[in-house]
């Protein structure tokens, strides 16, 4: 004996430590992991310091966002992620894992029910979309029935919080009310698709006639007559909402979906200064102080993760919507050049209205500062956030058109060249005219993306990768690859049983892409 100490008894007591450890170690596995989706409402893949390119540009000059910096180095950077050329698309897609096309949901859906968005057209005759939107019960007409992401995590005991924008249905649908989506949680989110003030001291309201504007942002009543911007409120209730769950050690999934940064382009105090003297004009500085503003949420979230030791356990993603809006008055400066080196911007199925900032952390799987080329699409988040949460099999309403992009969290270094990636935008959403902000088609499939107008009939090539821009179409030079794609593209959308425009003249329906290489021109 040393020190009084008996050799055999501390052997046993060791031995009897180390099947503690082993027993505690299978009898308490790690909790599955928390899950934020920071959803940015019409951000583009400029609007960033982060550069989603192979170069900085003079626009990742002009915006400041130090925490997408932060979190550009502390995870993952997607360069060809991509959502719809629109808003509620995108967001039926998220919530269901269903492509567009295949649920029908091709436009913004209006607040009131039974009502299109398709703005009239002296050429073409809107196809009869899904105006109703997202349902998850059967029986409500014009709507898409499916099962919708948060019901899933529910039962696998995630906390359930929406934040902000919802914009999945109109009044009076079930969509209109995050809740009736599987949202424990509901803060702010309606059937409205933009706020009417982004002000506390309007109430977030902008009165017409003496009457509540049919945008004004419901539910936030406490921030009402406050100097508080509506993002900041948003962002403030978010993770007020977080502290039950944090208390349970309950996992959660926050949808923090931003309003910012759509119209109206309101300035936000505590930003704009610094743009107006860097000699923007006036609409570009409160734009700026928008994606500043929105950027400071992302920061105040990550602290909120950090002062609560619950980064190593949270994924974090971060998107967009949509393109960044490119279409002026409405922007300051010369029409669609917002989201240069990509061409035009919201609405087209150009890379300026489908290519969006990404970004993935997830401590423990996701490398730092590592970068994947490889394309992702928004209904790619439906299986890869319930492959987050544990994989368990779910009974599920839809099939399910995308793919888990977790293999690439763990490995961005894969490639599926041949994977076929769809848009589809048989409407027109706004009065204006802009390269296919309306009635349009687009395929990419590797590096060759085709794009297909339904007014003319017309088909483009580009090569991304030499031509980010779509500034050469090479359909003359490369008739084959044209007739290939044009054919996976008609077979995917005839698969998904999606409707093609009709000719006001004739009556026919615009060619689908592998008839139009041989059709007469309307």
């Amino acid at each position: 004996m040393r020190n009084g100490r008996n050799p055999g008894r501390v052997k046993h007591w060791l031995a009897v430590g180390l099947v503690f450890v082993l027993f505690s170690s299978v009898a308490a596995p790690k909790p599955p992991p928390n899950i934020i989706i920071f959803l940015v409402d019409d951000m583009g893949w400029q609007d960033t310091s982060v550069p989603f390119w192979k170069q900085l540009t003079d626009l990742n000059r002009r915006y400041r966002t130090p925490n997408m910096e932060r979190l550009a180095k502390e995870g993952m950077k997607f360069t060809n992620a991509y959502a719809t050329p629109l808003c509620t698309p995108t967001r039926v897609s998220l919530m269901t894992g269903l492509n567009a096309a295949h649920h029908r949901v091709t436009n913004w859906t209006s607040p009131n029910k039974n009502t299109s968005t398709d703005y009239p057209d002296t050429l073409l005759n809107p196809v009869d979309w899904t105006i109703n939107g997202l349902s998850p019960v059967a029986g409500v007409e014009r709507t898409v029935q499916a099962t919708p992401l948060p019901v899933l995590l529910r039962q696998q005991n995630y906390y359930t919080i929406h934040a902000g924008k919802a914009h999945f249905g109109p009044l009076g649908t079930p969509g209109s009310n995050p809740e009736n989506l599987g949202f424990m949680v509901n803060i702010a989110g309606s059937e409205i698709g933009h706020p009417a003030s982004y002000l506390g001291q309007e109430n977030y309201d902008h009165p017409v006639n003496g009457k509540p504007n049919r945008n004004a942002v419901p539910g936030l009543d406490a921030w009402h007559g406050q100097d508080v911007f509506l993002t900041d409120a948003l962002t403030h209730e978010a993770l007020k909402a977080l502290t039950v769950p944090v208390q349970k050690k309950q996992p959660f999934f926050l949808h923090l979906s931003h309003y910012a940064v759509h119209t109206p382009i309101m300035a936000d105090k505590r930003f704009v200064d610094r743009y107006l003297k860097a000699g923007l004009d006036t609409t570009e500085a409160r734009y700026a102080s928008l994606v500043e503003g929105m950027d400071k949420s992302l920061g105040d979230v990550l602290a909120f993760l950090d002062e609560r030791k619950l980064t190593g356990n949270t994924v974090i993603i971060f998107m967009s919507d949509n393109g960044g809006l490119s279409m002026s008055p409405l922007r300051g400066g010369k029409a669609h050049t917002h989201n240069l080196p990509l061409r035009v911007g919201k609405g087209s199925v150009y890379e300026g209205g489908i290519r969006e900032p990404m970004l993935v952390r997830w401590p423990g799987v996701v490398k730092a500062g590592s970068l994947t080329e490889q394309p992702v699409i928004i209904e790619d988040f439906f299986p890869s956030m319930l492959e987050i949460a544990g994989g368990q099999k779910h009974a599920l309403h839809q099939p399910i058109d995308g793919r888990s992009f977790v293999p690439l969290l763990k490995n961005p270094a894969l490639r599926d060249s041949s994977r076929v990636f769809v848009w589809h935008h048989p409407n027109r959403w706004v009065a204006a005219e802009a390269p296919l902000i309306s009635w349009a088609s687009a395929l990419r499939q590797g590096d060759w993306k085709l794009v297909y107008d339904h007014r003319t009939s017309v088909l483009e090539l580009y090569n991304l990768r030499n031509d980010i821009g779509e500034q050469r179409d090479l359909a003359g030079q490369y008739p084959e690859k044209v007739h290939d794609l044009a054919t996976l593209l008609t077979r995917q959308l005839q698969r998904w049983d999606a409707q093609m425009p009709t000719f006001r003249r004739t009556g026919q329906p615009v060619p689908w892409p592998e008839d139009a290489l041989a059709a007469p021109k309307q």
